[in-house]
């Protein structure tokens, strides 16, 4: 664990906004207890270029270190996100957020900006239960990745799935390792093939024929 900074934050407003002036009690709460390094309010009636600038739709509008918010974030909210971001952790935690909300547009552009945190995005796929939201949202993301060179490198992490005591998890992996289009990820579905549960072993059959015609 590295040790803890405080982060900056940017928070968007707007007048008459019913919202704002509570998460921004709550953030200059925490900017008094020295639990965020600088925060910049901005009015964006009077400096609309500023919500351009991040392009934010709504506010209120909020940036914790590298995670952006959109709409209101609790007290308690506030506090655990600049705990995360002080500590340079989170990034599961702001995927699940983020596929929470319906967003896996940005979970992708975050991907392509950061390949290596694509780790922290299949770590979901273990949880039991997985929300149905962020399940579905995973499959967003994994479908437009697709055949990239950033979809192979999860190679590894995706076989270590095919490996789990849950049927569910597994029959994910193995339609993810299709969307690989990596003829190395052939061997592991064929193994697959004689799973003990037929939803896996149906969907591993998918996949193999997926990369028979995607094969790269």
């Amino acid at each position: 664990m590295t040790n803890p900074q405080a982060p900056d934050v940017l928070f968007l407003l707007a007048t008459g906004c019913a919202h704002c002036p509570a998460v921004l009690e709550g953030l200059s709460r925490l900017l008094k207890q020295g639990r965020i390094g600088r925060l910049e309010a901005v009015n964006v009636v009077e400096q609309p270029e500023a919500a351009q600038r991040v392009g934010a739709r709504s506010v209120p509008w909020t940036r914790i270190g590298a995670f952006e918010f959109e709409g209101v974030l609790t007290p308690g909210e506030l506090s655990r996100w600049v705990d995360l971001a002080g500590r340079g952790e989170g990034i599961g935690a702001y995927y699940q957020h983020l596929l929470e909300t319906q967003r896996p547009d940005k979970v992708t552009a975050w991907l392509k900006r950061e390949p290596d945190s694509l780790t922290h995005l299949i770590a979901l796929l273990k949880s039991d239960p997985i929300p149905m939201t962020v399940r579905i949202g995973i499959g967003v993301v994994f479908e437009e990745l697709q055949g990239s060179d950033l979809l192979l490198h999860a190679l590894p992490s995706l076989t270590a799935l095919t490996h789990s005591s849950l049927a569910n998890v597994r029959a994910d992996a193995a339609h993810y390792l299709g969307l690989t289009h990596s003829s190395d990820a052939s061997a592991i579905l064929r193994n697959l093939l004689n799973d003990e549960n037929p939803d896996v072993r149906e969907i591993a059959a998918d996949s193999l024929n997926l990369i028979q015609h995607k094969k790269r």
